[in-house]
């Protein structure tokens, strides 16, 4: 009898620590309220209103308004540039970080919405741009106010600390780097988890896709200068053409995916512009080529970039150009990224949460279709768990229509992407507060 008495108070005590189940009616009734009262035209602003990375300075101060209207919310501006930092401070247990990135990036909107962005902006080198939020930022950050707001009117519900990490220039993978070298996890404290979503088109509305393991790719930008020795277009022996030695390159990076990286081993080099040459009879003294480069892990990423500087120093050395003129090869440390590796265990935990307050069907696996990237890692230090997950942004009526023949589904960074703002952000927020309830759940009892 003792040990069976025994083992009731050990289940007992276990059921007692077990975090209990949001109220998923009442958190989904609450946002929906503040979506109609609030969140709309927030959402509205933000979209209307994109800035560049780096200089998102109007958005940096909407949301430092944003969560300092929230109770108990301290904020600190310009962390990193012009990022923007909430603590929610809630009595003793760990310390969540949840991240939302706010620059749009240099793209004429033409989506055809009726808030489409009209905005241009000088970027942070001076050339004026036009601004798009391109890939749904403006959700990102509604979605975070919307959070914030929730915990805060259910601080009963747990205990511990949440920081909220409004961080800019995303797109050019340089804010998170920024914010953390200007002591974030000092100065706002050390997360336990770190967490993150992104909205996706072509995932459906009211869908997460939560995946454990590589989510996103590391990614470089790489410049590469060809030199050559201009002459007369009709004369091409006299000189060195840049044109032809920079082509040259181009396939050779593309032979090097398929026989220098072993075929199990993601990898992608893509050339994005190339430039060279200013009328059609002169061979020109130079051409450059703007690369992006990803890999799924460090090893692949440094072969990929060695690749590079070999194949392109030896073709110009083919093709006979001096020592001194030999192509160069820039690597852009400040714009490269590390792989995101979603924490498995956490992954797992907050799929079962998820699975339990929201039902099975929010939960949309799908494999990778990409290399995409993201900085999000580089907040997740030592120690600390990550996950980074999607949240879905296009109506599953406009995918089966793309489907059929109908419009297809813009992708990212599309002068045509749009997604649904409403049904992402309510659906990241409901995700994200609930995560957050079940991390700092208070035990029963």
């Amino acid at each position: 009898m003792r040990g069976l008495a025994t083992g009731l108070l050990l289940a007992a005590s276990i059921l007692a620590a077990a975090p209990a189940a949001a109220d998923t009616a009442a958190l989904t009734k609450a946002i929906d309220a503040d979506w109609k009262a609030h969140l709309a035209s927030l959402y509205d602003h933000f979209h209307r209103n994109p800035e560049l990375s780096f200089v998102e300075v109007n958005t940096a101060a909407r949301m430092a308004k944003e969560l300092r209207a929230v109770p108990g919310v301290q904020v600190t501006e310009k962390v990193g540039g012009t990022g923007v930092v909430g603590v929610l401070k809630n009595g003793p247990g760990p310390v969540v970080l949840l991240r939302a990135d706010m620059d749009g990036l240099p793209v004429e909107e033409k989506s055809g919405l009726a808030n489409a962005s009209r905005v241009r902006q000088k970027d942070r080198t001076g050339v004026e741009q036009p601004v798009m939020h391109a890939c749904g930022h403006d959700t990102h950050i509604t979605g975070l106010v919307a959070t914030a707001r929730q915990l805060a009117a259910l601080k009963d519900q747990w205990s511990g600390t949440v920081v909220f990490v409004v961080q800019p220039a995303e797109e050019i993978v340089g804010g998170a780097k920024k914010m953390m070298a200007e002591g974030l996890y000092d100065r706002f404290g050390k997360p336990d988890y770190a967490l993150g979503w992104h909205v996706a088109a072509g995932v459906p509305t009211g869908t997460v896709n939560l995946a454990e393991g590589v989510t996103y790719s590391a990614a470089d930008t790489v410049d590469i200068i060809v030199p050559g020795i201009g002459a007369h277009g009709a004369s091409p022996h006299l000189g060195k053409d840049p044109v032809f030695i920079a082509s040259e390159i181009v396939q050779g990076l593309q032979g090097m995916i398929g026989r220098d990286i072993a075929p199990l081993k993601p990898a992608v080099i893509t050339v994005g512009a190339f430039h060279a040459g200013s009328k059609h009879n002169i061979i020109s003294d130079k051409a450059e080529l703007s690369v992006t480069v990803r890999a799924d892990d460090v090893e692949t990423r440094n072969a990929l970039i060695e690749g590079i500087k070999r194949i392109s120093v030896n073709t110009g050395r083919k093709w006979g150009l001096p020592e001194d003129k030999l192509p160069v090869v820039h690597v852009r440390v400040e714009e490269g990224t590390i792989p995101n590796v979603n924490d498995a265990e956490l992954t797992r935990r907050l799929r079962a949460t998820f699975a339990r307050d929201f039902g099975e069907k929010i939960l949309w696996d799908m494999p990778r279709e990409g290399m995409g990237a993201e900085d999000f890692p580089y907040l997740v230090g030592p120690g600390v768990k990550g996950v980074y997950y999607n949240v879905g942004g296009t109506p599953q009526a406009a995918i089966d229509a793309a489907k059929a023949g109908g419009p297809p589904v813009a992708g990212h960074h599309s002068p045509l992407f749009k997604v649904d703002g409403e049904a992402a952000v309510k659906t990241g927020a409901a995700t994200m507060t609930t995560a957050v309830l079940d991390l700092l759940a208070k035990p029963k009892g």
